[in-house]
């Protein structure tokens, strides 16, 4: 292809591209910047197939510009994200808990309220768990504690299973109840405060059980560590679901639908804080909490550093300005 229809067939991208450039470059949002990637790649393109074909220097010259200077904004933006997303981690998501901390109040009462109850219950009126478990999952629930069984946390199919397989399986199960907890809060808040009772009933009246029948030890070894990030979790989850409900019961002097948008908002960060939250208690669970070869005493001893770890986080990171923003 001649240089001159090559020009003629591109001229227009890379005059766009130029102009997408210089906005960048003054610190504007260009209106293709989401293509901009695809548009520097397309570039480098047309910068190889210059040089291949032996045109003209000027133009060549010209081409190189633009990539350097596509090569600078292109990093430039990443590094943004990278320190938007840190920034989010360290600072914006616990400071988001605490601007919620009403919600997270009531949240968190209705969810360990009804575990810490239902399991001093069970534990001094044992009967009482087969009122809220079938028989057969107790039995399995046993199985997988029992300090004979030679496995820690794991049904029996489940027992031989790769930890990886594992951490797999605990995201997606843990992510379906925060997101269950979460989603049903649209119901007027009924449904968000229906899964914190609900799962904090199922969760106490295992733990009330176990502990009363002397599986107590290998019980609270295992959820001691990653219980510190799940179980918070699904009072966050819990927590946004209600604010969603809040603002459908109060939406003030706004619409419903435009009190509901607001509300998501903020409820959709508090998730994304939720999901990481999820991601550190499925590695946990899977790769320390499961090990059969560490002393309860040991796993007592990181599991109260984990809680204390999430509480410090949850009420003091991020009220100075020195994490990223």
């Amino acid at each position: 292809m001649k240089q001159n229809l090559f020009e003629n067939r591109h001229k227009a991208e890379w005059e766009q591209f130029a102009l997408m450039l210089q906005q960048l470059e003054q610190g504007k949002e260009a209106e293709r910047v989401a293509r901009f990637p695809s548009d520097y790649r397309r570039l480098c393109q047309h910068l190889a197939l210059a040089q291949e074909r032996g045109y003209s220097s000027f133009l060549i010259d010209s081409l190189q510009q633009q990539v350097l200077r596509g090569h600078q904004q292109l990093y430039r933006h990443r590094s943004r994200l990278a320190a938007n997303v840190l920034g989010f981690i360290l600072a914006d998501f616990p400071r988001l808990v605490r601007e919620q901390w009403r919600f997270v109040l009531a949240a968190g009462l209705m969810f360990f309220g009804s575990l810490i109850g239902i399991a001093l219950l069970v534990y001094l009126f044992p009967d009482l768990v087969y009122n809220l478990i079938p028989a057969e999952q107790v039995s399995e629930m046993q199985g997988m504690y029992d300090p004979e069984a030679g496995h820690l946390g794991r049904s029996a199919e489940r027992a031989a299973s790769e930890d990886w397989v594992m951490f797999g399986y605990y995201i997606m199960h843990n992510i379906g109840i925060a997101f269950q907890t979460f989603a049903s809060g649209v119901l007027f808040g009924l449904g968000s405060a229906f899964f914190l009772f609900f799962n904090g009933l199922m969760i106490g009246a295992v733990a009330g059980h176990l502990t009363h029948i002397g599986y107590g030890q290998t019980f609270w070894s295992f959820v001691v560590g990653h219980g510190a990030f799940e179980l918070s979790a699904i009072a966050l989850a819990g927590a946004a679901g209600l604010q969603l409900g809040w603002a459908l019961i109060a939406p003030g002097r706004l619409p419903r639908s435009e009190a509901l948008r607001l509300a998501a908002r903020k409820s959709v960060l508090l998730i994304c804080g939720v999901m990481l939250f999820l991601l550190i208690a499925a590695f946990i669970e899977a790769y320390w909490s499961s090990t059969i070869g560490v002393a309860p005493m040991t796993k007592y001893l990181v599991g109260a550093a984990l809680w204390l770890l999430v509480a410090v986080y949850l009420l003091f990171a991020g009220r100075t300005r020195h994490a990223p923003e």
